[in-house]
């Protein structure tokens, strides 16, 4: 090996550790940003999907006849006025 080589490899074993702590850390935040991106994207998906399916749900109305009350009323509003 050439003396240049030599330094390297003693060089880079002197600090092996801190190279070791350094590529953990660095997987450790790169698989973080993995999960978040993971999170919003199926978070997306999820949130398109049930606006969608609220979108082209058939929705549900109901009439209510309140000729009976109406009529109620204007009997104690005429008796009021008596």
């Amino acid at each position: 090996m050439s003396q240049a080589k030599v330094d390297r490899y003693k060089e880079n074993k002197a600090n092996r550790k801190q190279i070791i702590q350094k590529q953990k850390r660095m997987r450790f935040v790169r698989k973080g940003v993995v999960a978040v991106l993971f999170c919003a994207l199926v978070g997306w998906i999820g949130y398109s999907a049930h606006d969608t399916w609220q979108e082209n749900r058939p929705r549900r109305t109901t009439e209510v006849n309140f000729d009976a009350i109406d009529e109620y009323l204007e009997e104690l509003m005429a008796a009021e006025e008596e």
